[in-house]
């Protein structure tokens, strides 16, 4: 959804009708993963994509007969092994996507709710009764009717597959009696906070911006931190790092990498970021300065449980010893942790990452 927000918000503005196209559910190596989207406008813009542009053309002639009154559909296309080999794929698949008209005020709420940093659940009907309503919209503190009906079977069933889709953290298919439901979790763009602007920091903001994470560069001193040094950076803090960290949304959707090496710096920036909701806490140094470390901030007022949330030393066991490499290592762990992997850690990766990090 978030790359089609932007053209599809200036759409809307422009009075434009638009349809929605969603991939809800793949087999096999499917060129698309489900919630993937496409928007079609009806002056013939288009934005976002439900595949590697096998199926795009099929699709979008649907899109085009839905703006012009035909009901919403199911479409499902299996990608040949030839055919998937020419988007990039090693063998065939199934995709399933659902083509409807978007409706301006559930586009608006989830709008506003990622621009909130809030995770937002769309529950809508792909087959039965009321096909295309989207029946519930959920989030973690309320839950939207668009339909009316919040009483009803369906109402209930589809904010209960809502709740269940976000606490998993994951879209999915549902079956609730006489219905289908795909339930869309839409997560905010994930930022990635740095803390000091060393030379794994300008590795690390490319892979960053890479992967569709925001960056945000903090470091008191202007020869770390300046727009010549990191001009991919979505935002440069030149402030001590409690004081950038204090003003910045810390949220579920935020990873905290702290790299200065230097008490004064890392310790404000771990005393603010560990209490906060950031999914990730990160920093570097050998498992020598962990200890001392873990010292200062027990008798700076943290708790044991919140310095168990600190992956130190940071990033995975690559091997890793220049800056790109122990860059990659970083975003490898980030990654891993917004998916909700645990922690590669153990003896031997405690050894190797400290001495790539010492």
């Amino acid at each position: 959804m978030r790359d089609i927000l932007e053209p599809v918000a200036v759409w809307l503005g422009g009075g434009r009708k638009v349809a929605l196209a969603t991939v809800v559910a793949t087999w096999g190596s499917a060129p698309r993963a489900a919630g993937s989207r496409m928007a079609v406008s009806d002056d013939g813009g288009l934005a976002g994509s439900v595949s590697g542009g096998c199926v795009e053309t099929a699709v979008v002639q649907t899109a085009r007969e839905v703006l012009q009154g035909a009901p919403p559909r199911l479409l499902r296309f299996g990608v040949a092994d030839e055919t998937a080999w020419a988007v990039g794929l090693a063998c065939g698949g199934t995709i399933e996507v659902f083509v409807e008209p978007l409706d301006p005020a559930v586009f608006a709420v989830v709008r506003d709710a990622l621009a909130r940093d809030e995770t937002v659940a769309t529950t809508t009907v792909i087959v039965g009764p009321v096909l295309g309503t989207t029946v519930a919209l959920a989030m973690r503190e309320g839950a939207i009717n668009p339909a009316g009906d919040s009483e009803g079977p369906l109402a209930r069933a589809a904010l209960e597959a809502a709740r269940r889709a976000l606490d998993a953290g994951r879209s999915e298919r549902t079956r609730a009696g006489e219905w289908d439901l795909f339930v869309d979790v839409l997560t905010p763009v994930p930022t990635l906070v740095i803390v000091g602007g060393v030379h794994i920091a300008v590795a690390l903001v490319t892979l960053a911006r890479a992967m569709g994470y925001r960056s945000v560069v903090v470091d008191p001193r202007p020869t770390f931190a300046n727009r010549e040094r990191f001009p991919h950076a979505d935002r440069l803090e030149s402030a001590w790092p409690d004081e950038a960290l204090a003003g910045l949304p810390l949220t579920a959707s935020t990873a905290v990498a702290v790299l200065t090496h230097d008490p004064k710096l890392d310790d404000p920036a771990l005393r603010t970021a560990l209490p906060s909701a950031a999914f990730y806490v990160g920093a570097l140094g050998s498992q020598k300065t962990q200890a001392r470390r873990r010292q200062r901030l027990l008798e700076a007022g943290l708790t044991e449980s919140q310095l168990d949330r600190l992956h130190a030393p940071i990033g995975l066991d690559l091997g890793g010893r220049s800056p790109e490499e122990i860059a990659l290592a970083v975003m490898a762990e980030v990654v891993a942790a917004r998916n909700g992997r645990p922690p590669a850690r153990g003896p031997a990766a405690a050894t190797s990452v400290s001495a790539a990090r010492a």
